[in-house]
């Protein structure tokens, strides 16, 4: 006869939900979650292609990639389709008792810089955006105060190592605003804000993309500081508390839902691809062309 243990470790197994089979159970609810130009069947895709294209996050907690796709759903983004938003696996260490913790693999959430450039769009007051490298051999120069301007002519052939960043939005009544930052300006931003940078190292961690495209990063840092000056939109402030974030629960607002992260013990793995260079029709120029 088993034992009761057995019988509770037995069930306890049987309990325990795969991914896929988590997505599946709540197609229901992500289409509730997505916003009407998305359906849940284009996400479930999505999300499975995602699964398969960074294996390390099936061992990641089922909940923590459901609340990460949960996440991209209600900001109505596509995770790993043209750098909109990801999906990415993360070594996060749990406290489980008084003096115990335990490293569990978690899934976060992570907004590109074309997510945020999506959101832009949908303001009722946008009307184009332009996001640019400056790189050694171009021809830049800005300046700000009453007559701001700035110019960039791309240099032909080898332009060189990246030097700095723009984005420049122009709103329905006419006004354009823009923002600039070097590449040590972006860089310092990062190590200062992102979760992905380890103190102890100096370091960014290896496969996270400050590492792996920091070009991507640094355009989405500018993003977010022109933002800063730009009508307030209640999407973009969502997206702002929740980009890099874990979050083990599925709710109807996944904003309300707390941060599950450890930040000052956490490790980042298995992330082979950052964030890539962005088209988005004719509102917006790969980064690096001649405006």
């Amino acid at each position: 006869m088993a034992k009761t243990s057995d019988v509770k470790k037995e069930i306890a197994k049987r309990e325990v939900k795969t991914i896929p089979q988590l997505i599946q159970e709540n197609v229901k609810k992500l289409g509730q979650a997505l916003p009407s130009h998305m359906n849940p069947e284009r996400l479930v895709r999505i999300a499975m292609t995602t699964l398969r294209l960074n294996r390390e996050l099936y061992n990641c907690t089922p909940e923590s990639f459901l609340g990460a796709l949960f996440q991209s759903a209600q900001l109505g983004l596509e995770p790993n389709i043209e750098g909109q938003a990801y999906i990415l696996p993360f070594n996060n260490k749990r406290k489980i008792g008084p003096n115990e913790w335990r490293t569990i693999k978690e899934a976060q959430f992570l907004i590109g810089y074309k997510g945020y450039a999506e959101l832009f769009y949908r303001h009722e007051k946008s009307m184009a955006l332009d996001m640019q490298i400056v790189k050694e051999k171009d021809e830049f120069d800005y300046a700000l105060g009453t007559e701001a301007f700035i110019k960039h002519r791309p240099a032909s052939g080898d332009r060189g190592g990246s030097i700095g960043y723009y984005a420049v939005a122009t709103l329905s009544n006419g006004a354009k605003l823009f923002k600039y930052m070097s590449k040590e300006e972006c860089l310092d931003h990062g190590k200062k804000h992102s979760k992905c940078y380890d103190k102890k190292s100096d370091q960014f961690y290896a496969y996270t993309p400050w590492n792996t495209n920091p070009d991507a990063m640094c355009l989405k840092t500018v993003l977010i500081q022109l933002m800063k000056l730009l009508p307030k939109s209640i999407e973009i402030q969502r997206a702002l508390a929740m980009d890099e974030t874990v979050k083990a629960k599925v709710d109807k607002d996944m904003f309300t839902v707390p941060d599950e992260a450890n930040w000052q013990e956490i490790e980042v793995e298995g992330v082979s691809n950052g964030p890539e260079s962005v088209t988005k029709g004719a509102k917006e120029r790969e980064p690096g062309q001649e405006g």
